[in-house]
């Protein structure tokens, strides 16, 4: 069995048991955030891009292992590769919260994980982050920025630093509880003129934990 076939098989076993520059293990347009998938919930997303962000087709998985812990897989088809990233919580003492974990594994193609650690205010319309990674042989910073203007809109500013990353800009939109989409624009570090286009459309199961009424749901990411 080939080793992709087989994390494939582990990540749907994970699921029935129980967003370089890729969105989330799921944060806003081109970063990771503090804030983590809710317990039980496991979102699965298709998420187009321009190559020159990152593999172009990709499908992911994100599932919520418990209040403190998350594991992500996405599957790229440009060139085939697997992504593994996961995400620990800190503090999560709201609104503020901590939390490390790595992102960018690759076995497939033998790319290192890239750790991080990032911190947050999570307030009611206003959501701020701040962190570093380590990507490659050198330590980057995150910073990035949500206004949620109800539970159906939010829109969001990003930027990693690193001239092969970008600054982003873009919203997210709720269409039902459960399904929602986030167009973004790129804006390269190396020349701010050259200009990439992202989509993301994900739809969230809940597979067991609390599942919240539609007064209750909000735009997914958010912290509950």
């Amino acid at each position: 069995m080939k080793s992709g076939t087989a994390l494939a098989l582990i990540a749907v076993f994970l699921a029935v048991q129980i967003p370089s520059a890729h969105a989330t293990t799921k944060g806003l347009s081109q970063i990771v955030t503090p804030d983590l998938q809710g317990e039980g919930d496991l979102s699965e997303s298709l998420q187009i891009q321009d190559k020159r962000i990152a593999n172009p087709y990709e499908i992911q998985s994100e599932l919520g292992l418990t209040k403190w812990a998350e594991i992500a897989v996405f599957r790229g088809f440009q060139p085939d590769d697997w992504i593994l990233a996961t995400e620990l919580g800190i503090l999560r003492t709201e609104p503020y919260l901590l939390s490390v974990g790595f992102i960018n594994w690759s076995p497939h193609l033998n790319v290192d994980p890239q750790p991080y650690i990032e911190a947050g205010y999570y307030g009611e319309h206003n959501k701020g982050m701040i962190g570093a990674i380590h990507a490659g042989y050198k330590n980057e910073v995150i910073l990035g920025y949500a206004y949620d203007f109800n539970k159906t809109w939010r829109v969001q500013v990003d930027f990693q630093s690193g001239k092969e990353n970008s600054s982003t800009i873009g919203f997210t939109c709720n269409l039902t509880r459960d399904f929602q989409f986030n167009p973004a624009i790129y804006f390269s570090n190396d020349d701010p003129r050259r200009v990439f286009g992202y989509i993301v459309f994900t739809y969230t199961f809940h597979l067991w934990g609390k599942k919240e009424t539609a007064d209750e749901a909000a735009i997914p990411g958010l912290v509950k």
